[in-house]
């Protein structure tokens, strides 16, 4: 019997319990990758940004001078139009920014009508 005999089988216990950690901790330990923790993070932020600016939106639609007429029209629009009528009116569109952020015109227009 060789003098290092206990190596091999410490060495097979110990590629055997990390594999059982890794298992046991993606499993249920609630690890994750780093792409995962970063589409975590970006959906994240996309909520608290919507968030935020709804009431941005809100005010904005209160504020135009033809909301009388714009909000008969928001109502009687079908629920699936409703978003794009936000969006073509301005208020879904943040200061500085190009377009309109269809989350936020969805928001606006749900708490527009409710």
């Amino acid at each position: 019997m060789s003098k290092f005999a206990w190596v091999q089988p410490s060495l097979w216990g110990a590629a055997a319990g990390a594999i059982a950690l890794a298992v046991v901790g993606f499993s249920w330990g609630g690890w994750v990758t780093g792409n995962t923790s970063k589409q975590n993070a970006e959906i994240l932020a996309q909520s608290r940004l919507v968030t935020a600016m709804t009431p941005y939106c809100v005010a904005k639609s209160q504020a135009d001078p033809q909301s009388a007429e714009r909000m008969v029209a928001l109502k009687a629009a079908a629920q699936y139009d409703r978003r794009e009528l936000v969006m073509k009116n301005g208020w879904a569109t943040a200061e500085g920014a190009k377009e309109a952020d269809r989350a936020v015109a969805d928001q606006c227009q749900k708490a527009l009508t409710t």
